[in-house]
C-alpha cells in the first residue's frame, strides 16, 4: 500500500486506494434491488403461462366432454397455488377463465403492490358419438 506522494509542485497527493470499495459499497444496494425486481418480473410471467395453460388444458378437457371435477382437476394440476377456476357453458362453447394473485417481493420490497394475472380459453364442445 502506498502513502501520499508529492507531485511536481510539491504538494502532497493522495492516492485512489479504497476508490474501488466505496463506489463498490453504493453501486451494490441498487444492484441487489434491480436483481430482486427482476426475479419478481419473472416469477410474473411464469404465473402467466401457468395461469393460460390451466385453462387451456380445462376448457379442452370440458370440450371432450368430461366430468367437471376431472376437468377442473386437470387445471388444477397445472395452475397456480391459490387460482381460482370459473367454468361456463353456453351455446356449445366452453369458457374457462382461471385467475391468480402474485404477492410482491415483500422485505423492503413491501410498497410493490401484488399482481392479479388471469387467462380465458374458449373450446367448442366435440360432439359425441
Amino acid at each position: 500500500m502506498t502513502g501520499p506522494r508529492r507531485c511536481r509542485t510539491g504538494r502532497l497527493r493522495r492516492g485512489d486506494d479504497g476508490a474501488v470499495t466505496a463506489e463498490t459499497a453504493m453501486v451494490l444496494p441498487l444492484l441487489v434491488a434491480m436483481t430482486v425486481g427482476l426475479v419478481w418480473l419473472l416469477s410474473l410471467g411464469v404465473t402467466q403461462v401457468r395461469t393460460v395453460d390451466a385453462a387451456r388444458e380445462t376448457a379442452r378437457a370440458l370440450a371432450r366432454d368430461e366430468p367437471p371435477e376431472v376437468a377442473v382437476g386437470l387445471g388444477r394440476q397445472v395452475a397456480p397455488d391459490g387460482a381460482r377456476i370459473e367454468v361456463a357453458e353456453a351455446g356449445g362453447t366452453v369458457t374457462v377463465r382461471v385467475t391468480s394473485q402474485v404477492r410482491g417481493p415483500g422485505g423492503l420490497f413491501d410498497f410493490v403492490p401484488s399482481a392479479t394475472v388471469d387467462a380465458e380459453a374458449v373450446a367448442l364442445a366435440e360432439e359425441s358419438s
